[in-house]
């Protein structure tokens, strides 16, 4: 099990920028594909952006491509989310995902995906 722990979240206009961080409690944090995804109010979970295990393959969801960038630092257990020109619509609880199968290319995870407690962001026009 992997404890995920996001921050970076808060209360923006319409324009502006946030970068979400996630740090992860494990010894093979360079195993996991890292992900990001996110819930409105009443809609269900989507994929944001996803990186594989050696950052040789990025995704992301077609409504946040050129805005938002994903990365991650192998050596301090931690995966970025860089949100630029934030929407309103861009306003969810924000989760930080750690598979050790990758399926983010298909916006997916697997059965042993491990979530973090999710971190509001809202954008206010």
């Amino acid at each position: 099990q992997v404890q995920l722990v996001e921050s970076g979240g808060g209360l923006v206009q319409t324009g502006e920028s946030l970068r979400l961080s996630c740090v992860a409690s494990t010894r093979r944090f360079s195993s996991f594909a890292m992900g990001w995804f996110r819930q409105r109010p009443g809609d269900d979970r989507e994929f944001v952006a996803g990186i594989s295990w050696i950052v040789s393959d990025i995704y992301y969801a077609d409504s946040v491509k050129g805005r938002f960038t994903i990365s991650r630092d192998n050596a301090k257990n931690t995966v970025y989310l860089q949100m630029d020109n934030l929407k309103p619509e861009d306003t969810a609880v924000y989760y930080c995902a750690a598979d050790p199968n990758d399926l983010f290319s298909n916006g997916g995870v697997s059965m042993n995906v491990n979530w973090g407690q999710g971190i509001q962001v809202t954008v206010s026009s």
